[in-house]
């Protein structure tokens, strides 16, 4: 497991910036690059964004547990859109936030043009796995395919750290202590893999933390939690096309379990 309280230490040096304030960079229809690295290079990289970043602070928390559930189809469509690379595809997930104890279904979509569109509205799920007619026609209303029957299919637990951008219109997102648990009762974790995603619109040329993550030698690197999980619980829908991001998992998990030796 990743060191709290170092994490905890480089957080309490950034500005904080309020939930309302972040809503006016909401991106809901954006770019997305994501970076996976060894939590352990977390608190050094967090050094070298203070001062042109804010972070979000909520009862003075800043680091928050979420709690997301995806759905999909039987035949897993929105697993197998993702793995096969689909220009065009979609994911459905109920998303908790912990803190607020807000839910929402959130749908999302990467076009074509590799931008990541995302709609959401507060509802929740049932026990048994159902939801109310509301948010079926929220669902249909943002997916082309016809009939949908969506089931739960993945949990994922993590913590994850927000930031804005103090000069840029950009969102950074840091993602570790991965989980997951499947219906059949499955678990399964990443403890050894943390994911940052920079999340900016398209005037936004001009990104601190790029040149940052490329100066510290971290390149892009696409991560699926949802596609990733199903890999970590059901060999079944291990696939070849997944088999890369493994590799970079386990290449990882051995850096991190190296460094932790020598502690």
């Amino acid at each position: 497991m990743i060191h709290p309280a170092q994490i905890s230490e480089a957080l309490t040096s950034f500005t904080q910036i309020s939930l309302d304030e972040m809503n006016n960079v909401r991106l809901m229809n954006r770019t997305d690059t994501k970076y996976v690295m060894s939590p352990d290079r977390i608190p050094g990289l967090l050094v070298k964004m203070n001062g042109n970043y804010r972070i979000l602070e909520i009862s003075g928390k800043r680091a928050f547990l979420y709690h997301t559930t995806y759905l999909d189809t039987p035949d897993y469509l929105f697993f197998n859109q993702h793995i096969t690379g689909k220009l065009s595809r979609n994911k459905v997930r109920f998303r908790k936030y912990e803190t607020t104890g807000n839910t929402f279904i959130e749908v999302k979509m990467k076009t074509n043009k590799n931008r990541t569109v995302k709609w959401r509205m507060e509802s929740s799920l049932a026990a048994d796995g159902t939801y109310d007619h509301d948010t079926n026609e929220f669902i249909e209303k943002h997916i082309r395919h016809r009939p949908l029957i969506l089931k739960p299919v993945l949990v994922s637990l993590f913590t994850r750290v927000t930031f804005v951008g103090v000069q840029t219109s950009e969102r950074i997102t840091l993602d570790y202590n991965i989980s997951y648990s499947g219906p059949d009762g499955k678990k399964g974790s990443l403890p050894a893999v943390a994911v940052l995603e920079v999340k900016k619109n398209r005037f936004c040329d001009r990104s601190v933390i790029t040149g940052i993550l490329k100066e510290s030698s971290f390149y892009p690197s696409g991560f699926s939690k949802y596609c990733i999980g199903h890999a970590v619980l059901n060999e079944h829908l291990r696939t070849n096309m997944l088999k890369p991001k493994l590799l970079m998992i386990n290449k990882i998990k051995n850096e991190y379990n190296r460094h932790d030796l020598t502690r």
